[in-house]
């Protein structure tokens, strides 16, 4: 392999455009909290009536996003940089990209397992169950608001006085909120995998749009990745069912995925005259988080979206012909457009 010209030390970054390099910072975060925000905000607005039908596009259409980003934005990229020349020959024997992209799978299915058995657990002591996979009549699937639970506590007895029933009120109360605690939890562990998979690769990228030579494509191309990509977020966060204390959580997770892309950018303005995207450490750093993120976003798609959403959702399941291609189509649009930027960035 020739490597004349080849630069694999610190420096290198593009200081043209540096006014639109700047400026690039505000406009993609308009363009990420947008659309994150978006879908959150509009779920909760009672002045604005959205149709179902447009949150049910942007929930599908950004399930596509997901799963677009994860194989054409991360592990791809993620292949690419562990396979620089810049580094050296043990890590080209080897396919260490995909290897952390299956340890990545593992890792979170094995968190999962536990979170799921740990709230089983809470959950049969309280004498409840619930239905992971959505298969009891008029169920859903457990990973997300739709998570349905089952009481194997016999109904009270009509025979009870009224201080009877005052006195158990407390307990039934207290045990609603164990299981609801177990929800909670529940919900906002799939988010949380989600959205940190897609917070590190948000913000590489913005480490390297600062300091990218072919700036002016490369911004235009991440304006729309960053803002579908903020829609397939936002529209998972649009549809968490948590208590009134927690409702900072859609918002705040939308925010910070809003947040990422822009200090990316600004930190590599701030450090552009030393950092060099194709450097050796850049290279090891950006390609093992990428192979990592691609791992989440792919389990995250397969098995909470593709799986549960379709597979083991009893509504979707039930749904009408029209409903199905109407759902699978905006996926497929999503997954499409993310695939077509990923020729450009």
């Amino acid at each position: 392999m020739d490597t004349a010209g080849l630069n694999c030390g610190s420096g290198g970054g593009s200081d043209a455009n540096l006014n639109l390099r700047v400026a690039s910072i505000f406009v993609i975060l308009v363009g990420s909290c947008s659309g994150a925000l978006f879908p959150v905000l509009a779920k909760r607005s009672p002045w604005l009536h959205v149709p179902k039908s447009v949150f049910d596009f942007a929930k599908y259409f950004g399930s596509g996003v997901i799963i677009g980003t994860a194989f054409i934005h991360l592990l791809s990229p993620g292949l690419d940089a562990l396979s620089s020349p810049c580094l050296a020959a043990p890590w080209h024997e080897y396919p260490y990209a995909l290897a952390l992209c299956l340890l990545s799978i593992f890792a979170i299915f094995i968190i999962e397992l536990i979170a799921f058995r740990w709230g089983t657990f809470k959950l049969a002591r309280l004498g409840k169950t619930h239905d992971a996979h959505g298969h009891s009549l008029g169920s859903h699937a457990a990973h997300g608001p739709e998570a349905t639970f089952n009481s194997t506590l016999p109904p009270p007895s009509k025979t009870h006085s009224n201080a009877s029933d005052t006195e158990s009120a407390p307990r039934i109360e207290h045990e609603h909120d164990h299981e609801f605690e177990d929800t909670i939890s529940t919900q906002i562990i799939g988010i949380g995998i989600l959205e940190f998979g897609v917070v590190l690769h948000s913000f590489l990228i913005g480490l390297t749009l600062a300091v990218a030579q072919n700036f002016k494509v490369l911004f235009v191309v991440l304006v729309f990745h960053q803002t579908f990509e903020g829609l397939g977020i936002g529209s998972r966060l649009a549809y968490l069912e948590l208590p009134r204390r927690f409702h900072w959580v859609p918002i705040g997770g939308a925010v910070l995925y809003g947040l990422t892309t822009p200090i990316g950018v600004a930190v590599g303005l701030g450090v552009r005259t030393s950092y060099n995207p194709g450097s050796t450490t850049a290279s090891i750093t950006s390609g093992v988080f990428d192979s990592l993120s691609a791992g989440i976003l792919i389990y995250t798609g397969l098995v909470e979206l593709f799986a549960h959403e379709f597979l083991f959702n009893k509504e979707m399941m039930n749904a009408s012909n029209g409903k199905l291609i109407y759902a699978v189509g905006s996926m497929c649009l999503g997954c499409a457009l993310m695939a077509l930027l990923g020729k450009w960035a």
